[in-house]
């Protein structure tokens, strides 16, 4: 983009525009001025996770990764783009439903007890960097912790008043499916500004589109320039790039009531004879949002109450009066899968999943969601009647 193109004329949302490289540099700083805590993918032990960042150089330059079944590396890239690379290990639900999060605590002294809970008042957060597929995850997070009968303060807390920049996915993984699951590569909902890096002949950029309010005034404020016909045909041409380049795809047509009528398939023995009940999946899913709740007490006298992912591959997680309900492997992996992706339609009427690949990734032993369902699909052995739940018929 030409320094002569170079403006800061007022954005609406809805408008389009083009940043280069030092915009979005200006962006992550203005952000900071704002008074946002402001985060974005960084390179942290040998992955690409979630991190405060201070300005463009923070993000991953010139950073490419190779995913695969059981398999994540990332390698030196022969450029000098932010985002060419898919989804690492850390997913942003960390941010607002914590791996660890403390809900009260109690300092006992003798028949006194007094009860405190931890002061919830960090600065507003904002997100550079999220993935398409990250910003499905917190739509389906959102309908879960924030928009049903039960709604979770602490996330709500959190997630509320979030800046959130996306960058739409140019180099998927091998691993990803999120064009299957209509959750990627591109993005048209949920976003305050999302960008697309484009690096050709005419130069290295972003395609930038305000959301809302919030991602119009930014815009507005830091040097942009009009985006042309040119950058949209090059915004497009990468997208339709990326989803041609998807490693997998699951076929969504039916898939609700197929697992459900097929709860005795053999399938599942075969692929729990694999499973290490290891719960990597669970862990890195974005919307896995089961939780355990312990108290633990100190010699002071002091009672804290926290709360803790928890895993649907854990035995004890299914534990009822007597012993636990899914004692094997092979039920807990059907457990997950059916509930991702077929009885989740029941309780919140969208799917569990995102096609984001992190569980085929992370699997220790390299199961692959899209094979396991697949697999089934090819020999549908269920019950003939019809099964119908909520959105999907089989």
């Amino acid at each position: 983009m030409g320094t002569e193109r170079a403006t800061r004329g007022t954005v609406r949302p809805g408008d389009v525009a083009v940043l280069d490289a030092n915009g979005l540099d200006a962006l992550i700083r203005r952000l900071r001025e704002l008074g946002f805590e402001t985060k974005g993918p960084v390179v942290r032990d040998g992955a690409i996770m979630p991190g405060p960042i201070s300005g463009a150089s923070d993000l991953p330059v010139g950073v490419a990764d190779e995913q695969g079944p059981g398999r994540y590396r990332l390698s030196a890239a022969p450029h000098s783009r932010f985002f060419d690379w898919a989804v690492g290990p850390g997913s942003w639900k960390a941010e607002f439903f914590p791996a660890v999060q403390e809900l009260w605590r109690a300092n006992v002294d003798g028949a006194s007890v007094a009860l405190m809970e931890p002061i919830l008042d960090a600065p507003p957060l904002a997100i550079v960097g999220m993935r398409p597929c990250e910003v499905a995850s917190l739509a389906v997070l959102d309908r879960v912790l924030m928009e049903g009968s039960y709604r979770d303060p602490r996330y709500a807390q959190r997630r509320e008043g979030t800046f959130v920049a996306v960058v739409e996915c140019a180099s998927p993984a091998a691993t990803c499916f999120c064009a299957s699951m209509a959750s990627g590569p591109s993005v048209d909902v949920g976003f305050d500004l999302a960008l697309t890096e484009l690096d050709d002949e005419r130069g290295h950029r972003f395609v930038a589109r305000a959301g809302t309010e919030s991602g119009a005034e930014l815009l507005s404020s830091i040097d942009h320039g009009s985006a042309s016909t040119e950058d949209l045909n090059a915004r497009e041409q990468v997208l339709v790039a990326a989803r041609a380049r998807m490693g997998r795809e699951l076929d969504t047509e039916g898939l609700a009531g197929l697992l459900a009528r097929n709860i005795d398939h053999p399938q599942w023995a075969e692929v729990g004879d694999r499973c290490l009940s290891c719960a990597n999946c669970t862990l890195v899913c974005p919307t896995c949002f089961c939780s355990d709740v312990r108290d633990s007490s100190e010699l002071d006298g002091t009672i804290v109450r926290r709360r803790a992912w928890s895993s649907c591959f854990d035995l004890e997680h299914s534990y009822l009066h007597g012993g636990a309900v899914r004692t094997s492997t092979s039920s807990r992996y059907r457990q997950w899968m059916t509930h991702k992706l077929s009885t989740w339609w029941d309780q919140f009427d969208t799917t569990g999943c995102v096609g984001c690949g992190r569980c085929i990734a992370w699997c220790p032993v390299g199961i692959d969601i899209t094979e396991e369902a697949a697999a089934i699909a090819r020999s549908d052995t269920g019950l003939a009647s019809r099964v119908e739940l909520r959105g999907v018929t089989s």
